[in-house]
């Protein structure tokens, strides 16, 4: 009875209940047939999502006003970079994911000088540089789609028994930023500077040594990413990060992470970002419109999100 009431009062249970019910309203209305390739699916892409909402979540952690908006540009830029240089070669693949995750880092070395030099709001900061760096994708790449190497877009679509591999990776990368979250000097920072980061200072907490990290870390996540979108689509496209912007946020709101900051939850990325994707294929299932699914869509997560914040109260 109490592992039961203890399992309510947790922030990612909307999330999960979510989607859940979603699939299951799916699968209803196709009288049970494609519900396996529907989950398979929804691992995937939600693989994706938790990965870019992960560095997001640390950078949301460090309290309010702090996200970052050019996780888009970031995207684009490291997809784009990293498939020219590896040029479809296989031998040149891990040489590509480190281009990744160095454009990745680049870009939030770039965010924190602009937050901490010249003390721009990070909100204004980002969204800024996202346009930099956009702009410097679509003259890199000058708009071709080059494809990516078949190892890795053979890995990126791999699927054993109904579970993607991708999905089993995102996973173990989940547990171990956890581990980081509430078993490190890094990690613990990071939520004492959300919660009072006056307090963390005087405590003598490297303080702006964590922000900084945090931002690059953030880049490099959201590197990572369009390095392993772009093996999965075929190619770096110049609008392939656009979706993750919003979703980013949304997964980690709606998975518990207090958007106050000071408080973080991993395990709930997982079920958001399920939640996110099977809403949007239940809508289809169902034929609404694009104007009626946005509708739909928006109402819904702000019911999660309200049941999820009544549970935090409670608790």
């Amino acid at each position: 009875m109490t592992v039961l009431l203890r399992l309510l009062t947790k922030p990612w249970l909307g999330a999960y209940l979510g989607a859940l019910a979603t699939w299951l309203a799916t699968i209803a209305f196709t009288e049970g047939l494609g519900g396996g390739g529907v989950l398979t699916a929804a691992l995937s892409f939600a693989t994706f999502s938790v990965l870019v909402a992960i560095g997001q979540m640390y950078v949301i952690t460090l309290g309010p006003g702090n996200v970052d908006l050019s996780i888009p540009a970031t995207m684009t830029l490291s997809g784009a970079v990293s498939m020219k240089i590896m040029d479809g070669f296989n031998g040149m693949i891990l040489p590509g994911l480190a281009i990744a995750l160095a454009c990745g880092a680049g870009v939030g070395v770039f965010n924190y000088g602009l937050i901490r030099l010249l003390r721009i709001p990070p909100i204004i900061a980002t969204l800024s540089s996202s346009f930099l760096f956009l702009s410097a994708a679509i003259s890199y790449s000058r708009g071709l789609r080059i494809k990516p190497p078949s190892m890795l877009a053979d890995f990126t679509t791999w699927i054993v028994w109904g579970v993607p591999v991708l999905a089993v990776v995102g996973i173990v990368i989940t547990v171990a930023m956890s581990v980081v979250l509430h078993r490190t000097l890094f990690g613990r920072t990071v939520t004492a500077i959300g919660q009072n980061p006056r307090a963390a200072r005087l405590a003598g907490l490297p303080v702006d040594r964590v922000r900084f990290a945090t931002y690059v870390m953030c880049g490099m996540f959201a590197g990572l990413t369009g390095y392993l979108v772009s093996g999965f689509s075929g190619g770096a496209a110049l609008n392939m990060g656009a979706e993750y912007l919003l979703a980013s946020i949304a997964v980690v709101v709606i998975g518990g992470t207090s958007v106050a900051g000071g408080f973080a939850n991993l395990p709930g990325l997982w079920g958001a970002a399920m939640l996110m994707f099977l809403l949007v294929t239940m809508l289809n299932t169902y034929g609404f419109g694009a104007g009626m699914r946005l509708v739909l869509t928006g109402v819904i997560i702000i019911a999660v999100i309200i049941a999820a914040s009544g549970r935090n109260k409670v608790a």
